[in-house]
């Protein structure tokens, strides 16, 4: 499980040798603060460290043409104004005399991730780089970006490794027009990108950079462009843009290689964008897009312009790629009306290409901008009092991440296993604790007096090292666990009881199976409790929900992706507890992708209770995936059934209320 990071610090050579007051953010400091932090919080060490080397001008023909290389390769060789002039005849670039060099490098660094990550040298990675690339076209520098890191990556994989489908995911607060334009018309290439648009009036004022713009040809349908109206944009509306259009789409993509074009000024406190993401929301983007490509997810670094915000946030995507648990979402998880209009236009715009989006029944597309380039709305530009007044307000933000990161390190134990008895057939990794203490016998015979059930010898034990388990979970000594047990109704019941009782002020519990939710669960909104495979779809409360078991990987993937998660993500657990129970009719992929999944909402604090009969091979796969290896795929994609579909929709009709994180369009 080695994660690989790319650098020079040959890269930093290149700086603005004159006054340009849109081009001096683009700075080395971008990079050495980003990894000044990765040592200080001793991640560098922990990664595989891979020099960056150049790209050849063959490679750098992949998507460039000859002529441009050969103008690029000319600055080495020109004065300060010639650079100058050079530079007045692209959008937001500068050269100087390392400017070929360094991007050079950039591309060459990009290339080395991936054929680190396909050939198996590293599972995953990030490409610490400048000059940034997504902006740059087949012949034409642009916003910064001299050779497109990242579609060089893309058409790399293709060529020299034989790949099929591959996602690139664009979270940079710019449109990558380059990337978009180097694609448009190409299906084996997905093509992702979120970005501030504002109608059309923010940087790179394009009206393909709309949501119904989304590919040519033989590529409609994959370049899906989700454009921002507002500014402030956080947490809640970029987890509501990936559970909603990205990963639905992703899934039915099913790709071989994940490329993030990792631009950070998509974050808080950064200048050119004035979002408002906190750098943690991104570890957890970070993870959800783990579960794809077996893994396979190599980051590239793009924009990004505060320094603090920067660096904190390239820490918590290396942090995610190393398998650590991400500090739980700060902020109300309440997406904004605008996002939401941004979301559902994107989702209209792409359902006729996806059956995802389809099935889960999308809203008319919101009327689109209609401009044309001579009647280009005034634009807007980034900065001024307001963003200066939030400097404070986003200070404070960082270093309470910092506080947060130092009162609750890492745990010491990613991943431990209770098991009443040890089967020779259970495949597990080395590091996986397999967890032989039990709770002090006076606490497991306080909770059997109370469940005649528990007092049985087998029942007794079991009961006693769950308990030894969920209070390492809750100490902070241990991230996730696996549990099996002869009693499973009972032993739930305890471990609801005990985690709230002990730190866990909101325990959300998925419960799949023939399960009945425990009579004496309190009212009072610190349990929500989640039940697939019920009789019927039904929001019995705001904190008590049943699904039937969808019978399809689309029907389950619906169900997982626009009901469990934003469910989980709403309600911002302290503690996940899943139980696979009597029946439960889930696949081991199906059970492994949900455990995955769900490890993110509580920050890594997820406990699965399995029945004691359960396979070793069930046991096995579910703590593989705890412990950080990306979940089996499903299988071929197919359409949910008009029943599971309807039963969605039922549901999310009567929670969307309650649960503002299921909304897919912007209220009337």
């Amino acid at each position: 499980m080695r994660t690989a990071l790319v650098y020079h610090e040959e890269m930093t050579a290149a700086r603005l040798l004159w006054e340009d007051p849109e081009c001096e953010i683009e700075r080395p400091e971008r990079l050495t603060a980003a990894l000044e932090r990765l040592q200080q919080g001793g991640l560098e060490q922990r990664c595989l460290q891979l020099a960056a080397r150049e790209a050849s001008e063959a490679e750098l023909g992949l998507v460039h043409s000859p002529e441009y290389v050969s103008l690029l390769r000319g600055t080495q060789a020109l004065g300060t104004e010639e650079l100058r002039a050079l530079s007045g005849q692209y959008d937001a670039v500068y050269f100087h005399p390392s400017t070929f060099h360094c991007a050079r490098l950039a591309a060459g660094a990009a290339l080395q991730l991936v054929d680190a990550v396909l050939t198996g040298a590293a599972h995953n990675g990030l490409a610490l780089v400048r000059p940034p690339g997504h902006h740059s076209q087949r012949a034409a520098a642009s916003g910064f970006c001299v050779f497109n890191n990242v579609a060089l990556a893309a058409k790399h994989a293709q060529q020299r490794h034989g790949l099929h489908r591959i996602l690139i995911v664009d979270w940079d607060v710019h449109h990558g027009q380059g990337t978009q334009y180097i694609f448009e018309d190409d299906p084996s290439v997905l093509y992702f990108s979120w970005h501030r648009y504002e109608h059309g009036r923010f940087w790179p004022y394009l009206r393909e950079s709309d949501a119904d713009a989304i590919g040519r040809g033989q590529g409609r349908g994959f370049t899906v462009n989700l454009p921002w109206n507002q500014v402030g944009m956080g947490n809640a509306d970029y987890m509501a843009a990936f559970l909603h259009v990205l990963l639905p789409v992703a899934f039915e993509f099913d790709p071989e290689l994940v490329l993030i074009s990792a631009g950070f000024d998509s974050a808080i406190g950064d200048p050119e964008g004035q979002m408002q993401a906190t750098p943690e929301c991104f570890a957890h983007l970070t993870q959800l897009l783990q579960v794809l490509a077996g893994g396979r997810v190599c980051a590239v670094l793009e924009g990004g312009y505060h320094l603090e915000s920067l660096s904190q946030s390239v820490c918590m995507v290396v942090k995610a790629l190393l398998g650590d648990p991400a500090p739980p979402l700060s902020g109300p998880m309440v997406p904004q009306h605008s996002a939401l209009e941004s979301i559902q236009s994107a989702r209209a715009a792409q359902a006729p290409h996806w059956t995802s989006l389809r099935q889960q029944g999308s809203s008319p597309i919101l009327s689109s901008s209609t401009w044309s380039p001579e009647e280009r709305p005034s634009p807007v530009s980034p900065g001024g009092p307001k963003f200066e007044a939030a400097e404070a307000q986003t200070s404070a933000v960082l270093s309470s991440l910092l506080d947060q990161l130092h009162l609750h390190p890492t745990p010491p134990v990613r991943t431990a296993v209770a098991l009443t008895a040890l089967d020779a057939a259970l495949v597990l990794p080395p590091e996986v604790l397999l967890q032989e203490g039990s709770a002090p016998q006076e606490e497991t015979q306080a909770w059997a007096r109370l469940y005649k059930a528990l007092a049985q010898d087998t029942a007794f034990i079991a009961l006693g090292k769950v308990l030894h388990l969920l209070n390492g979970i809750l100490d902070g000594q241990v991230s996730s666990g696996i549990a099996t047990t002869p009693a499973i109704a009972v032993t739930l019941e305890v471990a609801i009881s005990h985690g709230l009782s002990h730190r866990a002020q909101r325990v959300l519990c998925v419960a799949v199976g023939q399960l009945d939710r425990p009579p004496d669960l309190t009212s009072d909104g610190r349990t929500l409790w989640l039940s697939i495979r019920g009789k019927e779809a039904a929001a019995l409360s705001t904190f008590h929900v049943s699904v039937p078991l969808p019978g399809t990987t689309g029907g389950f993937l619906s169900c997982i992706l626009a009901l469990v998660l934003p469910l989980a993500y709403g309600f911002q657990p302290d503690l996940v507890l899943v139980v696979l129970g009597p029946a439960h009719g889930l696949q081991d992929p199906q059970a492994a992708l949900l455990a995955a999944l769900l490890w993110g909402p509580a920050g890594g604090r997820v406990l699965v209770l399995v029945e004691q009969e359960s396979p070793s091979q069930l046991v096995g796969v579910v703590g593989r995936v705890l412990h950080g290896e990306a979940p089996p795929i499903l299988g071929p994609f197919s359409m949910a059934s008009p029943e599971d579909l309807q039963a969605l929709i039922h549901l999310r009709g009567q929670l969307e209320a309650q649960w503002k994180m299921l909304q897919v369009a912007a209220p009337s």
